[in-house]
């Protein structure tokens, strides 16, 4: 069974820093690609980023590109998530996702992910 825990939220200020970590288990990391999305009240889920099995390639919202970056280190199942130049529009809870099937496509697509996280709060003051 694919398990698939956040960690990293929290509170920062506009302009902050933080670092979201993922930690998966289950099934083999490496052999899959892996995403965050991220929820904020009274809106639909939406994409951030997603990241290739190897981790050469990547995929970021426009929203949230040269500011985030995800990355993975597949030696220990974990996924990360970078939050530089924190915004007041960025503040959500943030899920870690993975596919169900093995691909080089990064999808943007909340339904071509399988397993979720419980998500990790990020709040950003003003």
């Amino acid at each position: 069974q694919v398990q698939l825990v956040e960690s990293g939220g929290g509170l920062v200020q506009t302009g902050g820093s933080l670092r979201l970590s993922c930690s998966a288990s289950g099934r083999t990391f490496s052999s899959y690609t892996m995403g965050w999305f991220r929820q904020a009240p009274g809106k639909e889920r939406e994409f951030v980023a997603a990241i290739s099995k190897a981790g050469i390639t990547t995929r970021y919202a426009d929203s949230v590109k040269g500011r985030f970056t995800i990355s993975r280190d597949n030696a220990k199942n974990t996924l990360y998530l970078q939050m530089n130049s924190l915004k007041t529009e960025d503040p959500a809870v943030y899920y870690c996702t993975t596919t169900s099937r093995t691909t080089i496509v990064l999808f943007t697509a909340r339904d071509e992910y399988a397993y979720w996280g419980q998500g990790t709060q990020v709040t950003v003051s003003s």
